[in-house]
């Protein structure tokens, strides 16, 4: 068996989700169990090596396979692509409908148009959980028989390591609208003894800058990119991670942070409550209100929280994802 991966999303991103979640896998596979090719944005294959960002319109075509091809069995696809001579079973890796719910424009038409495509050309659909199962049946006409939920996993980089707490709270991941970062801000704001640390999601704007120093002053640090061992130590040593994102496919964070013992706020929607469990305090509704009193609440609560998290997090992995992913392969063939 030998599987094809088109190399988009490595176009697309240099680091994220998605491209943690095929790294992850192929590194389990057999160096002749695979076949990675490399997108280009100047011609009307895949075939070319660069270096230039995929256009709009063009990270989304489908290809021609060549006669060297002919040697894989399955073709998987990084982001929504599928070969115009479907020679072969394909499968598509559905991760969230973020762009169908909170995009608007043209950008969202061609990822939705696109997406739908790929997944209607698509022998079998891989969903990172069931809430995007659900989310897929509602957006796109598609045969539930062909849908398999597999969870994704976490990096055992993220462990617990019995530190002292310190007095800082930790916001990880994107800021966009829906993830609510200025709700978490000013709720923050509101214990006046805490900080903010922020991670990943990109170069504060402006705006940014301008709402975190009229409410938190000079308690708060921007650490941006990190090693997953800084940001382990992170999760050890944090009061708590605050993640009140309205959507999420998955939600990789919620598990890095249970996977050390550091208590999470989350809101109770989307494919959050199938991730945490129990181990998490859930806000119905996202406010500055609701989520102040759920930060009062990471005292009273810590230590059943980190022992439920701690367990809950073992539920996931990268060598089950992988293991149930082959599986899917091998039923292919």
């Amino acid at each position: 068996m030998k599987i094809l991966y088109d190399g988009i999303v490595r176009n697309l991103q240099s680091y994220g989700g998605i491209t943690v979640y095929f790294e992850e896998i192929t590194r389990r596979l057999e160096m002749h169990e695979y076949k990675f090719v490399n997108f280009s944005s100047l011609r009307n294959d895949i075939y070319c090596d660069t270096n230039r960002r995929a256009r709009l319109f063009e990270r989304y075509r489908c290809f021609k396979t060549r006669s060297t091809d002919q040697e894989c069995n399955i073709f998987h696809s990084t982001y929504y692509r599928f070969p115009k001579d479907n020679n072969f079973p394909v499968v598509t890796t559905v991760h969230d409908f973020t762009y169908e719910l909170y995009m608007r424009g043209i950008r969202k038409t061609i990822h939705s148009l696109q997406k739908n495509r790929a997944i209607q050309n698509s022998d079998s659909i891989i969903c990172v959980s069931q809430n995007t199962a659900k989310d897929l049946l509602n957006f796109c006409d598609v045969d539930d028989k062909k849908i398999h939920v597999i969870y994704n996993g976490v990096s055992e980089a993220y462990k617990y390591l019995n530190l002292e707490e310190e007095e800082f709270i930790l916001f990880v991941g994107a800021r966009a609208g829906y993830k609510n970062f200025e709700l978490a801000v000013k709720a923050v704001a509101k214990l006046s003894n805490m900080k903010l640390k922020i991670v990943g999601g990109g170069t504060l704007s402006n705006s940014e800058i301008k709402l975190l120093t009229e409410y938190l002053d000079d308690k708060y640090e921007y650490l941006g990119k990190i090693t997953n061992e800084h940001l382990n130590i992170l999760y050890n040593t944090a009061y708590c991670l605050i993640y009140p994102s309205e959507y999420e496919g998955f939600g990789i964070p919620l598990l890095e942070a249970m996977r050390t013992g550091c208590p999470v706020i989350a809101v109770n929607r989307s494919s959050i409550p199938e991730v945490v469990g129990d181990s998490a305090i859930l806000v119905d509704r996202v406010s500055i209100d609701s989520l102040f009193s759920a930060l009062l609440r990471v005292p009273l609560n810590r230590n059943e929280l980190r022992y439920k998290g701690l367990l809950q997090s073992q539920k996931f992995s990268w060598d089950k994802c992988f293991s149930e992913t082959y599986d899917l392969y091998k039923s292919l063939c």
